[in-house]
């Protein structure tokens, strides 16, 4: 008997996949299936042919963006998927959206919600990272496969309307789900972590080929955050360094967890970029972002990979070493 899995997909303007992908619970061996079982690996083939056809369809977005949607399907072996893909601009897909409703956490400067709070970490970071931790350290791919759209948005809503059984909502949901929340949340805040205004100081940063004046110039700038981005970004890097702890098992190392989280934490609120270029010739804007996306990974993987960070000043030692997170 034949099955379906469904996906949705965002596609920019380059044919580049933007969005995660929504995956619904789709079983490739029904238990009550008494036909011929499929032969081992269909999973993984079928999926392998699904990113062959993403990849290589070259897509026309003067043609697409007049369109809401694009159907495909593709078969194999009794299982059938139906892509939805539709584009939109690299601009709007990938702009941070301040919330309307500044009663939420979604989209509301992290200043706010903290003191609205009275907490130095965002409850939802806090409750996120406990949740993770008590279940997922070993998940294989733990912020990088895709959770449930469906739960993430419900999640989102929970958090937004300060539910009272979001704890319960989260242990009764897949773990990838509450670690795309966390992701969520992180990438619709209407200034990144390490703000607008410091970010290309910390590319520039980054760029240096001296490592003691790069360790200076990078502690130095990130303990020039304001407070609440500072404590918050302390505390996912630990939790970080904990996921890593288990790499063996969960397969994420520092590279991989940098790579998901870097352009989520970094990237600026603004159209145009502010990364300095010390390029002689002139680069195009598909150059431009992938440099810049590189930067956006180095800078947190150099922080992750830092076996400690030293806090000189007594006032940031006041807020690192706060027992009221």
């Amino acid at each position: 008997m034949g099955e379906t899995c469904t996906e949705e997909l965002i596609l920019d303007q380059t044919s580049s996949l933007i969005g995660e992908v929504n995956t619904s619970s789709c079983s490739l061996e029904d238990e009550g299936d008494t036909g011929p079982r499929k032969p081992p690996g269909t999973g993984a083939r079928l999926w392998g042919k699904v990113r062959s056809t993403l990849l290589r369809q070259k897509l026309d977005p003067q043609t697409l963006q007049s369109k809401d949607w694009q159907r495909t399907v593709i078969t194999m072996n009794g299982i059938e998927v139906k892509l939805s893909m539709k584009f939109t601009s690299r601009e709007f897909s990938l702009k941070r959206m301040p919330s309307r409703k500044q009663s939420g956490v979604f989209g509301v400067k992290i200043s706010v919600v903290t003191k609205r709070e009275r907490s130095k970490v965002p409850l939802i970071v806090k409750q996120c990272v406990e949740e993770i931790e008590r279940r997922g350290m070993e998940e294989v791919g733990i912020y990088r496969v895709s959770g449930v759209a469906t739960d993430i948005q419900a999640l989102k809503g929970a958090f937004d309307a300060n539910n009272k059984d979001v704890s319960v909502m989260m242990s009764e949901m897949d773990v990838n789900a509450i670690a795309g929340t966390l992701k969520l949340y992180f990438r619709e805040l209407p200034e990144p972590l390490f703000t607008d205004d410091l970010y290309p100081n910390f590319a520039g940063g980054i760029a240096l080929s001296d490592s003691v004046a790069k360790e200076s110039c990078m502690l130095n700038l990130l303990l020039s955050l304001p407070e609440p981005n500072l404590v918050t970004f302390l505390f996912l890097l630990d939790h970080l360094k904990r996921i890593a702890d288990n790499e063996s098992v969960n397969k994420m190392s520092f590279h991989n967890l940098a790579t998901v989280f870097g352009p989520t934490l970094l990237r600026p609120s603004e159209k145009d970029s502010k990364i300095p270029s010390n390029a002689t010739q002139p680069i195009t804007m598909n150059d431009s972002w992938s440099l810049e996306v590189m930067s956006q990974v180095q800078v947190l993987l150099y922080f992750l990979q830092l076996e400690s960070i030293p806090t000189p000043d007594s006032k940031r030692q006041s807020i690192l070493f706060s027992t009221e997170v």
